[in-house]
């Protein structure tokens, strides 16, 4: 499991050691109320169970789960995570943030190693992420980072005894180096 440093977050493994953090920050009912798998309550067991899945999932190339890190305290503050479908060169990104950390960056900034480290690492073609439509936090970052509005899924997901319409944002690795190029000032989009 890769380790990725940025100006201000460290990507990481989770260890057993983050379990109650975890529990603490996406135990949070605001956190967990706009993602697609985060139970609220959330429980330390379920917690260390989810942990205890990241090293076989990496080590079976299906996905790369990151505990994000704040470099200057080195607090676990969120995760983000890259699903991988190798016979398509495709991920899926997914990522949850602690409220404490929302509208500072971090998640813009973890995503955007990510799909460098998708796309020039692991040679990805797309990379996408599904966020329920009532999540405008999350689709301003997406959109920040060069992902596309692709449509949306009527009533897709079933959460807390709501259909929740899901839309999808994808990103090409040709779009993403047109992005690169022109954030260095090589070209224009």
């Amino acid at each position: 499991m890769p380790i990725i440093d940025s100006e201000r977050i460290l990507l990481r493994p989770f260890t057993l050691k983050d379990a109650p953090r975890v529990v603490e920050l996406a135990g949070d009912k605001r956190v967990a109320e706009t993602t697609l798998t985060i139970p609220h309550p959330y429980y330390e067991h379920s917690a260390i169970d989810w942990i205890n899945t990241h090293q076989e999932r990496a080590e079976q190339n299906e996905c790369l789960i990151f505990a994000i890190e704040e470099k200057n305290n080195h607090e676990l503050i969120g995760a983000v995570t890259l699903r991988l479908d190798d016979a398509h060169r495709r991920g899926e990104l997914a990522y949850w943030l602690g409220v404490p950390y929302w509208g500072r960056g971090y998640v813009s900034e973890s995503i955007k190693v990510v799909i460098e480290f998708g796309f020039n690492e692991l040679e990805l073609n797309r990379i996408y992420a599904t966020v329920m439509k009532k999540n405008l936090g999350s689709i301003k970052v997406l959109r920040k980072n060069g992902f596309r509005y692709e449509g949306t899924f009527p009533q897709h997901d079933y959460k807390w005894g709501t259909y929740e319409d899901v839309d999808c944002y994808g990103l090409l690795r040709e779009d993403y180096q047109k992005l690169v190029q022109f954030e260095q000032g090589e070209g224009r989009i």
